[in-house]
């Protein structure tokens, strides 16, 4: 399970980049290998989640029909899940119903 407080997609999404660039040049890279070595699975080493599964569902809750930013490169795939219910209110039906949901629907990843 991943919490985010204090958190912010696109700046782990500059972190992630900076990281990457900054290895390139202490390597001595060239501006075209950076360029050509630069992939999605490459930039994903430098997240703050490497090592940890994109997340498959996403609870967003108190009623807000948006992801501020939450994990905007690990959702590409995700399922998500809206509810009323404010975080310090969210209750074990409410992640009961999160989960219901999810089980019924039918995952296609993008395809």
């Amino acid at each position: 399970m991943n919490v985010g407080v204090g958190y912010g997609g696109r700046q782990e999404i500059i972190d992630a980049v900076a990281s990457y660039l900054s290895e390139s040049f202490s390597r001595g890279d060239t501006s075209e290998e950076i360029v050509q070595k630069l992939t999605p699975d490459t930039l994903d080493k430098y997240l703050y989640t490497y090592d940890c599964p994109d997340p498959d569902l996403i609870i967003r809750t108190s009623g807000e029909v948006r992801l501020s930013g939450f994990m905007l490169w690990q959702s590409v795939y995700s399922e998500f899940h809206f509810c009323d219910a404010y975080w310090p209110s969210f209750r074990k039906i409410d992640f009961l119903r999160a989960i219901r949901s999810y089980q019924q629907r039918g995952r296609r990843f993008g395809k």
